[in-house]
C-alpha cells in the first residue's frame, strides 16, 4: 500500500533519491506524499495531497541534503489531507510509517494524560509522539525503539530521523515489508527494492522485529531481542524496463499485451511440487488471487479428484480450522506481502501443515514463510488492477492440476495445447473492436451483471471486480442459476448482463438463464467458444473465442473481460493505473 524511502549519504542527494524512489512506488497506490530532510542542520518537511508531481512542484530539487525520509500515504486513519500526510514530526523525532498501530487509541490516551498534544487523526502521529516520549526518557534512540516495540501492537515499517543525530537514519520493522539498500558512502531504506533500483541492487530484507541504525558507511541491524545480527545480502536482478510503458497509454494495457510472453515464461517452470499425496487442499488468497484460486479449485477437483476449499484470507484468520497432516495449504499473492494472506500462512504453519506459495515477487514475506514457493513469471506488474499476474496464477494452478492427471493422452494434449496458448491469446486480441463496442454500450449504465456456472462463475467474479475497480461502475457476479432467486428483479430494459458459457456440461443451462434476462429487456453479451456458439435471439453481442482444452480455457476467457473493463474505464476518464481508494499491495488488515 504505502511507499517508504530513506537516505543517508555523503553524496548529499537525499531529495533526488527520495523523489525518485517515491515515483518508482507510485504504482502501489496512494493519496498523498511527503518528504523530510535536513538543510543546514534545520529540518524541512514538505507534503502534499495528490500525486508526487504536486509534491515536486513545492521542492527545490537542487538542494543538497545528506539525510531524509519520504512517504506515499494510502489513508487508513484520518482523511487524505496535508496535515494527516507523512512525515510526522514531534520535536526531535520525525518518522514515516507503513502499517497500522492497532492500539493507538490506548497509547494516545496515555500520552494525552502526560499532556502531549496532537494535530492529526493518525496512528502514525501517536507513534511519533510515543517515540519522542521514550527518547526523552532514555536519551538514546535505539533504547527508545526497543521500548517502543514492547508497547506497540500492530504492523509497522518505520523510517526515523532524530534532530540530535543529523548523520543517522533508523529503521524499524514488524509485519510490513522493509529493506535496507547498500551504496558507496550512502545507504538507504525502502518498502520495496524497486524504489532503489536507480541507485543500488544490493540489499538485505529485515526480519519481523528487526530494527537498524544506518550512517553513510555502516549498517547495524538488531533482532527482536536487541542483539546485533547479520542478514544475508541479496542482489536484485532487473531488466531495466519495469517502469516503462513502452509506448502504451496505460500500464494496464501494456500488461494485458504482455500476457502471451508471461505464459511462455510461466509454462516452463520446473520446480512444481508433487501434491498427489494430499487428501484435502485449502487455497487462501484475497481479491483477484482468490478468483484465480476458485478456478484452481475447479481444475484440481476435476482432474485430481482432491477436495479443495477456497478461503478469503481475511476470513480464514478468524475462523475455526480443521487441518491435519493430509491437508495442503496453497497461498496465492501477487506481491507476496498481502497482510491477511501472510497472517493466515503463519497460523497454518503453527499447526505444522505444509504450505505452498504461488507468488510473483521474489524474496517477499509470504515467499519466505511458505515451505515451497512457486514463482510466477509475470514480471513486475505496475497497474493496480492485476491482469498478467492473475493469468500467471491461473496457469500455475492449471499446471498443478495437469500433474495429477493419470491419463497420458490427456497429459500430452495439455502440453501440446499449452504451446499454442500464447498464439490463441493473440487471436483474442483480434476482437478488440467488439470489446470497444461493448464498452461504449455499458459505460454509462447504473448496474451491470456477470453470470455463469462452475468455472465460468469464477471468471465472472474476476470480470466484475476488474470492471468496478477501475471504471467505478456497480457490477455484480452471480451463479447463473441464482439470478432468478431474487436479483432478476433488478433487470430492466437495457441492463447489461455479460454471460460466460465455456463449460460444455452446463452450457444449455446458462443459455437458458441468458434467455430469461433477455426476455426482461437485458442487453446481453454472450461470451463463448467456437465449439459452443449457438445462433439465436437471446443475446445482443457475441464474443466467440478460439477453442482450447478446458484446463486452459479460463486463461483465454478472461482476456475479453480485461479489455472490456479497460475500455469502459477509459470512456469514463478514470485513472486506470491508479484507481481511487485502491492500492497494489495490501499490507494492512
Amino acid at each position: 500500500m504505502c511507499g517508504l524511502v530513506g537516505y543517508i549519504g555523503k553524496k548529499n542527494r537525499a531529495i533526488e533519491v527520495l523523489i525518485t524512489g517515491l515515483e518508482h512506488l507510485e504504482y502501489r497506490g496512494y493519496d498523498s506524499a511527503g518528504i523530510a530532510y535536513y538543510l543546514n542542520n534545520e529540518l524541512v518537511i514538505k507534503k502534499e495531497v495528490g500525486r508526487i508531481k504536486q509534491l515536486k512542484m513545492s521542492i527545490d530539487l537542487d538542494v543538497k541534503s545528506n539525510l531524509g525520509i519520504g512517504h506515499t500515504r494510502w489513508a487508513t486513519h484520518g482523511r487524505p489531507t496535508k496535515v494527516n500526510s507523512h512525515p510526522h514530526n514531534y520535536k526531535d523525532i520525525t518518522i514515516v510509517h507503513n502499517g497500522i498501530i492497532e492500539n493507538y487509541l490506548e497509547l494516545k490516551k496515555y500520552l494525552l494524560g502526560k499532556k502531549y498534544k496532537f494535530k492529526t487523526d493518525t496512528d502514525t502521529e501517536v507513534a511519533a509522539v510515543l517515540l519522542y516520549d521514550l527518547y526523552k526518557k532514555t536519551g538514546n534512540v535505539l533504547k527508545a525503539i526497543k521500548l517502543f516495540k514492547e508497547k506497540v501492537i500492530g504492523s509497522y515499517a518505520i523510517g526515523l530521523i532524530c534532530s540530535n543525530e543529523p548523520d543517522t537514519l533508523y529503521a524499524i520493522k514488524k509485519n510490513s515489508p522493509l529493506i535496507i539498500g547498500f551504496g558507496e558512502e550512502e545507504n538507504y531504506i525502502a518498502s520495496d527494492i524497486i524504489a532503489l533500483s536507480n541507485y543500488t541492487n544490493k540489499y538485505i530484507v529485515l526480519n519481523d522485529g528487526d530494527y537498524a541504525k544506518l550512517d553513510s558507511n555502516n549498517v547495524y541491524v538488531y533482532d527482536d531481542n536487541g542483539k546485533e545480527v547479520a542478514r544475508e545480502i541479496k542482489t536484485f536482478e532487473s531488466d531495466g524496463e519495469v517502469i516503462s510503458k513502452n509506448g502504451y497509454e496505460h500500464y494496464m494495457l501494456k500488461e494485458i499485451y504482455e500476457e502471451p510472453e508471461v505464459i511462455k515464461k510461466t509454462s516452463v517452470i520446473k520446480r512444481i511440487p508433487d501434491i498427489s499425496n494430499y487428501k484435502h487442499i485449502i487455497i487462501i488468497a484475497c481479491g483477484s488471487a482468490m478468483h484465480a484460486g476458485l478456478i484452481g479449485k475447479h481444475l484440481l477437483e476435476e482432474y485430481g479428484n482432491i477436495p479443495v476449499d477456497v478461503e478469503m484470507a481475511s476470513e480464514f484468520r478468524y475462523k475455526k480450522h480443521f487441518l491435519d497432516k493430509d491437508t495442503l495449504v496453497i497461498a496465492i499473492s501477487q506481491s507476496g506481502e498481502t497482510a491477511d494472506t501472510l497472517e493466515a500462512v503463519k497460523i497454518v504453519k503453527k499447526q505444522h501443515v505444509k504450505t505452498i506459495g504461488i507468488i510473483n515477487v521474489k524474496e517477499s514475506s509470504i515467499a519466505r514463510e511458505v515451505d515451497h514457493v512457486i514463482y510466477t513469471e509475470a514480471g513486475r506488474e505496475i497497474a493496480v488492477a492485476t491482469t498478467k499476474a492473475y493469468v500467471s496464477q491461473v496457469l500455475v494452478l492449471a499446471i498443478l492440476a495437469s500433474k495429477l492427471i493419470k491419463d497420458k493422452r490427456i497429459t500430452d494434449e495439455f502440453n501440446d495445447e499449452l504451446k499454442k496458448l500464447p498464439i490463441l491469446i493473440e487471436k483474442a486480441w483480434e476482437l478488440d473492436n467488439e470489446y470497444k463496442r461493448i464498452a461504449e454500450t455499458i459505460y454509462q449504465e447504473r448496474d451491470i451483471f456477470f453470470i455463469g456456472r462452475e468455472v465460468d462463475y469464477a471468471l465472472c467474479m474476476e470480470g466484475s471486480l476488474k470492471l468496478k475497480e477501475i471504471s467505478y461502475l456497480h457490477s455484480e457476479a452471480y451463479p447463473a442459476g441464482e439470478l432468478k432467486h431474487g436479483t432478476i428483479s433488478l433487470i430492466e430494459n437495457g441492463t447489461p448482463v455479460i454471460g460466460i458459457v465455456t463449460d460444455k456440461s452446463i452450457a444449455s443451462k446458462t443459455i437458458s438463464n441468458l434467455k430469461e434476462v433477455k426476455a426482461r429487456g437485458a442487453y446481453v453479451v454472450y461470451i463463448t467458444t467456437k465449439d459452443l456458439y449457438l445462433e439465436g435471439d437471446f443475446y445482443d453481442t457475441v464474443i466467440i473465442l478460439p477453442d482450447i482444452i478446458p484446463l486452459l480455457e479460463p486463461i483465454i476467457t478472461v482476456v475479453p473481460l480485461q479489455f472490456i473493463a479497460y475500455y469502459t474505464a477509459k470512456l469514463n476518464k478514470c485513472d486506470i493505473d491508479n484507481p481511487k481508494n485502491l492500492a497494489k499491495s495490501v499490507t494492512v488488515e
